[in-house]
Formats: C-alpha cells, structure tokens, sequence
C-alpha cells in the first residue's frame, strides 16, 4: 500500500523534499507552500496568503495566488503522483495537507 511521504520544506535552500525526491520551487512557490504548511489542515483565504506572501492586499481580479497554486500543484504531483498536497475549497481558499491521491482512473478502468 503506498504512503504520503512527508513533505520537507527548506525555504532557505528554495526546494522542498518528499521521500527522496528533491523538488525545486522558485522564491514565491516556497513561500506559499510555507505559509499553507504553517497553517497545515486549515483553509486560508487567498486575501490572507497574498498579504503573507506579496505583502500587501489582493486587488480586486489578482489572480497571481491561482497561478503559484497550480504551479506548487504541477511540480508536487509530478514528484509524488500518488499524493495531493494542496486542497481547494471554492469559495474559501486553500489548505495544506498530505493525502493519497484517489485518481479517477485505476488500471481496471484504463482503455
């Protein structure tokens, strides 16, 4: 049975680790993951990650939180394609926590 390995977060080193799997991630990208892993299990508003991250408020339509999300998201499932790291809940916001992946697809339902 497969495990979500813990995700290790070096933001000095620009890079987290999962397992043995080192993941690079750009200056912004680990500061988001950082302050979702802060705050692990609990949803944040993408208001309150912004101002965390960039600073300063979220202007209205700013969808620059979406983007490093998915970017996290991207590098994340590809070095671990078993685990989701980042949940979304429409509507509220993000929150981090390590959960097997259940894919849609098994290999029973392959063509």
């Amino acid at each position: 049975m497969e495990h979500v390995p813990e995700l290790e977060i070096r933001p000095d080193e620009g890079m987290a680790i999962a397992g043995d799997v080192v993941i690079p991630l750009s200056a912004r990208e680990i500061d988001l993951l950082a302050a979702m892993a802060k705050r692990e299990n609990r949803v944040v508003r993408r208001e309150d990650l912004y101002r965390i991250v960039w600073g300063q408020p979220l202007r209205a339509g700013d969808r620059s939180i979406d983007v490093y999300v998915h970017k996290l998201r991207v590098k994340l499932e590809t070095a671990v394609p078993h685990a989701r790291f980042i949940h979304t809940h429409v509507g509220f916001g993000y929150r981090y926590g390590a959960e097997l992946s259940h894919a849609f697809h098994n290999q029973a339902t392959r063509p």
